[in-house]
C-alpha cells in the first residue's frame, strides 16, 4: 500500500517538476536576448553587461550541489519553499531595479533560489521511482528542460516587443504555482542537521566560484585561490567524521567513471548551444530574432521525444539509450562539418539530431549514475553531477570562443565548401572524433563493468 502511494506521488511530482524546470530554464536564458538593451540603458560594455548571465550561472552552479547536500539532511519540500521564495524575491528586486547593480543583485538572488530546481530534478527520480521505471521519469523532466530551451528566446522576444525588458524578471513568479503541490506530495524523513559540515560546504562553494571566475576572466589570481581552497576542501573531508562529501563516494568506480563521461560529453555537447548562434549570426547573417526561431525546431522535437527516450531506457537499458544518443550526436557533428554555413534552415534541421541525441545521453548517464548512489547520498551525488555539467559548459565555452577567434588556415573536411565557415567545420569534425572516443571509453569502462556485475 505504501509503495503504491509513493508511486502515485512520484507521478504527480515528476509532472510538476517538468513545469518548474521549463520556467527555470526560460528564466536562465531569456536575458541573453535583451543584453544589448540593458547595455544601452546603463551605458555598459558587452563584457560588463554579460555578468547578468555569468553571475546567474556562477551562483546556479554552486547552489545546485549545496541544495543537493542539504536535501540529504533537510526535507526537500522545505528547501523548495525556501529556494522558490528566493527565486521570487530576486524577481521582485529586478522588477523594481533602477540601477545596473540592482539588476545584477536581482539575478544573483534569483540564481540562489533557482539552484534548488536542478537539484530537485536529480533527486525526485531517484527517490520516487525504482530503477526499472526511472528512465521514463527522467524523460518527462527532460521534456521540461527542452520546452524551456525552445520557448525561452521566443517568449523573450515576444515580451520585449510589447513591454520593457524588466518584465522578464516576472517569469519565475509562475514557479510559486507549483509550491502547494510540492508541499502536498513530497514526503520524506529528514536527516540529522546538527552534523552538517558547513565549513566543508563553504570550501567547496568557494572552490567552484573561483574556478568559474578564473574561466570567465582568464586570470591567474582566482585560479590560484581555487587550487588553494580545493586543497583545503580535500583536507577537510578527510579529517572530519561527517564531511560535506564523503570520500568513499568517489571510491565507487562506476560513479567516478560516470561523472567523467558526463563531464566530457557535456563539454562536447555544449558546442551545439554555444556555436549555433555564432554561426548563424556571423556566417549566415541571420538577425538575432530569427536566430532564436531557428533553434526552436530542435528543442521542440527534443521535448516531443523526451518520454520515448525514457521508455527506451526502461525497456532496453540505459546503455542502449546512450549508444543511440551517441550515434545521433556524432551524425549531427558530421553533417554540420559538411554543410556548415550553406543554409540556416538546413542547419536548423541538422541540429535536431544533436539536441535529441544530447538529451538521450543525459538521460542515460543520469540513470546510470543514480544507480551507483546509496539512498543517503543521492542528493549530493546528483548535485555534483549537475555542478560538473555547469563547469564543463563554462570551460567548453572558453575553448570554443578562442578557437573561433583564431579562425582556420585550412579546411579539414574535404566535403565542405564554404570558406567563411571553415573554422566551424573543423571544430565540428574534431568534436565528432572526440565523441567517438567517448563512446569507446564508455564501452570499455562503464558498459563492460555493468555486464560483469550482471
Amino acid at each position: 500500500m505504501e509503495g503504491a502511494v509513493q508511486r502515485q506521488a512520484g507521478e504527480k511530482l515528476i509532472r510538476i517538476l517538468a513545469f518548474t524546470l521549463a520556467i527555470s530554464v526560460m528564466s536562465a536564458t531569456m536575458f541573453n536576448v535583451v543584453l544589448p538593451e540593458i547595455a544601452a540603458e546603463f551605458t555598459l560594455s558587452l563584457s560588463q553587461v554579460s555578468w547578468v548571465s555569468s553571475a546567474f550561472l556562477l551562483v546556479y552552479a554552486v547552489g545546485t550541489v549545496m541544495y543537493g547536500k542539504l536535501a540529504d539532511t533537510y526535507r526537500l519540500k522545505n528547501l523548495l519553499a525556501f529556494g522558490l521564495g528566493l527565486f521570487a524575491l530576486g524577481s521582485a528586486i529586478g522588477l523594481l531595479s533602477q540601477q545596473f547593480e540592482t539588476v545584477l543583485l536581482g539575478r544573483i538572488v534569483q540564481a540562489a533560489g533557482a539552484a534548488v530546481i536542478p537539484a530537485t530534478a536529480g533527486i525526485i527520480p531517484v527517490r520516487y521511482f525504482p530503477p526499472e521505471s526511472r528512465g521514463r521519469a527522467l524523460g518527462i523532466s527532460m521534456t521540461g528542460l527542452a520546452l524551456g530551451s525552445a520557448l525561452g528566446p521566443a517568449v523573450a522576444a515576444l515580451l520585449v516587443s510589447a513591454v520593457p525588458w524588466r518584465w522578464l524578471f516576472g517569469m519565475p513568479l509562475l514557479t510559486l504555482l507549483a509550491l502547494p503541490s510540492y508541499r502536498k506530495y513530497l514526503n520524506e524523513t529528514p536527516g540529522d542537521a546538527r552534523r552538517l559540515d558547513w565549513l566543508g560546504g563553504g570550501l567547496l562553494a568557494g572552490t567552484v566560484a573561483l574556478l568559474l571566475l578564473a574561466i570567465a576572466s582568464q586570470a591567474w589570481l582566482p585560479a590560484a585561490g581555487c587550487v588553494l581552497l580545493f586543497v583545503l576542501f580535500v583536507a577537510r573531508i578527510r579529517s572530519v567524521p561527517d564531511p560535506f562529501i564523503r570520500p568513499d563516494l568517489f571510491r565507487s568506480r562506476r560513479y567516478s567513471l560516470g561523472l567523467t563521461i558526463a563531464f566530457l560529453a557535456t563539454g562536447i555537447g555544449y558546442s551545439l548551444v554555444f556555436l549555433s548562434p555564432q554561426l548563424l549570426t556571423h556566417v549566415n547573417r541571420i538577425e538575432p530574432g530569427w536566430v532564436g526561431l531557428a533553434l526552436v525546431p530542435a528543442a521542440a522535437v527534443t521535448a516531443a521525444l523526451g518520454r520515448k527516450g525514457g521508455k527506451l531506457a526502461d525497456q532496453k537499458g540505459f546503455s542502449a539509450l546512450f549508444y543511440l544518443g551517441s550515434a545521433l550526436v556524432t551524425a549531427c557533428f558530421l553533417l554540420l562539418s559538411t554543410f556548415a554555413g550553406l543554409s540556416a534552415w538546413l542547419f536548423s534541421g541538422m541540429l535536431i539530431f544533436g539536441n535529441v541525441g544530447q538529451s538521450f545521453l543525459y538521460m542515460a548517464l543520469s540513470n546510470a549514475i543514480s544507480r551507483t548512489l546509496p539512498q543517503e547520498q543521492a542528493g549530493v551525488g546528483m548535485g555534483l553531477l549537475a555542478m560538473l555539467n555547469f563547469i564543463s559548459g563554462a570551460i567548453a565555452a572558453g575553448v570554443y570562443g578562442k578557437v573561433v577567434d583564431q579562425g582556420a588556415v585550412s579546411q579539414w573536411n574535404p566535403l565542405h565548401h564554404h570558406a567563411g565557415a571553415a573554422v566551424y567545420s573543423n571544430l565540428y569534425l574534431v568534436l565528432a572524433v572526440l565523441h567517438l572516443g567517448i563512446l569507446t571509453f564508455y564501452f570499455m569502462q562503464m558498459d563492460r563493468q555493468r555486464r560483469s556485475l550482471q
